[in-house]
């Protein structure tokens, strides 16, 4: 925990005297962690677009959940740093800032139009303390629920009858009974991580969600009745996905239900973008709705940042790459590569589909909407209940005390 605040003020100090003697290349460096069909299809719209005005994309990608942000700030401090990145994390910008190597874009933004079109939980996901400092890519929810059409109906279940969690458990014996797996989940931090906030926003609601992910966290809420509720589903949820979960990758999870193995995923709404990848059509095929009874959704916005080189030329190609990330057409047909929604309420919406609409009208009622603790937590917070997350998934015997202990002593050290 207190390994990456120590990298962070160590790589920094350094940054400082690294940038100012690098030369720059034609070249423009995008950093970013998408490498699955649909994040590299979603890529290729905006290369392609901002090829036209002339600029020449270098790509340089890790997976996700592979350390991007240690990844980047090692970059900088090697003097070879990204002028483009993706970076949700509020605490990188205010490092930067800091060292005078944040690019605010509040001006630009406010200019072409963009700024009055941000939905509230994009505004409030991209401004850093009175600051727009990143561009908005996409809107994502991290826990809607997509299905196999043609499971459910084989194994006579109706996903959009449920009303609740209770309502999904109950179908799942009938889905057994038939053949396939109830629900499937992947193996790695990430994905159990976005599990679990998911589940504590849709069953316990938004206080009890900010409380522990806020940028302050509560300690109090730590042992609740409803945060010992939120592990009892967790658990449930455990109890009934395959053995072959362990090390699964999401998209890899993602394909046992559009391939009719499994019935559902509860996961990020970018699930879509690999039904689609795979040809299969939503209404058709698959479907999608919110978590049965959800009180309300965690919300993630992918963004792009820009680091302050002192090149015109590059400061040139940042603007550029940021105006046609918000444009209004460019950027409904980038999220509709990636399996995401528009960032913008005025965006075209000719190509949107079913699963869009149900993300823009959910997001209508801001009092159901919390930030992913990526847009607003402690990484050092967040990182821990990720990994107390997995080991209470990945260990049976794993007791509710034993997590509630393990994150009052995280606490106690971070805060």
């Amino acid at each position: 925990m207190t390994k990456w605040k120590s990298l962070k003020r160590l790589t920094l100090l350094l940054a400082a005297t690294t940038l100012a003697a690098n030369a720059w290349a034609d070249e423009v460096v995008v950093y970013h962690t998408w490498s699955k069909p649909s994040e590299i299809a979603a890529l290729t719209v905006l290369r392609e677009a901002w090829a036209k005005d002339g600029h020449q994309w270098k790509d340089l990608s890790i997976a996700h959940d592979s350390g991007a942000n240690v990844s980047l700030m090692n970059m900088i401090t090697g003097g070879n740093p990204p002028a483009i990145f993706m970076n949700s994390d509020p605490g990188i910008y205010r490092d930067l800032n800091k060292q005078g190597l944040g690019v605010p874009l509040t001006k630009l933004f406010d200019s072409i139009g963009a700024t009055k079109n941000f939905p509230p939980s994009v505004l409030k996901n991209i401004t850093v303390d009175g600051e727009i400092m990143k561009a908005p890519a996409t809107v994502h929810i991290d826990g809607m629920v997509y299905y196999n059409k043609h499971v459910a109906e084989a194994a006579g279940v109706d996903p959009k009858s449920w009303k609740s969690l209770d309502d999904l458990f109950a179908a799942f014996d009938k889905v057994k009974a038939a053949g396939y797996i109830p629900i499937a989940q992947g193996g790695d931090q990430f994905q159990k991580a976005y599990l679990l906030q998911a589940l504590i926003a849709s069953e316990e609601g938004p206080d009890i969600y900010n409380r522990f992910y806020g940028e302050k966290p509560d300690r109090t809420v730590i042992d609740t009745p409803e945060m010992r509720a939120a592990l009892k589903r967790f658990r449930q949820i455990a109890d009934h996905t395959d053995p072959g979960s362990p090390n699964r990758q999401w998209n890899d999870t993602t394909n046992l239900v559009i391939t009719g193995k499994a019935l559902l995923q509860i996961h990020g709404d970018w699930m879509k973008g690999e039904f689609m990848a795979a040809q299969k059509k939503l209404g058709e095929d698959f479907d999608c709705i919110n978590i049965p009874g959800t009180k309300a959704v965690v919300v993630t916005v992918d963004s792009w940042g820009f680091l302050n080189t002192n090149n015109a030329d590059t400061a040139k190609a940042q603007e550029d790459f940021a105006k046609l990330d918000v444009d209004p057409k460019l950027n409904a047909d980038f999220v509709l590569k990636k399996g995401a929604s528009p960032v913008r309420t005025d965006a075209d919406t000719t190509n949107l589909d079913a699963c869009n609409k149900l993300v823009l009208e959910t997001l209508k009622d801001p009092t159901k909407q919390v930030s992913n603790p990526f847009n607003m937590a402690d990484a050092d917070w967040y990182r821990t209940i990720w990994q107390e997350a997995d080991k209470y998934w990945s260990d049976p015997k794993r007791t509710d005390d034993e997590f509630v202990q393990a994150m009052q002593d995280a606490y106690d050290q971070i805060f």
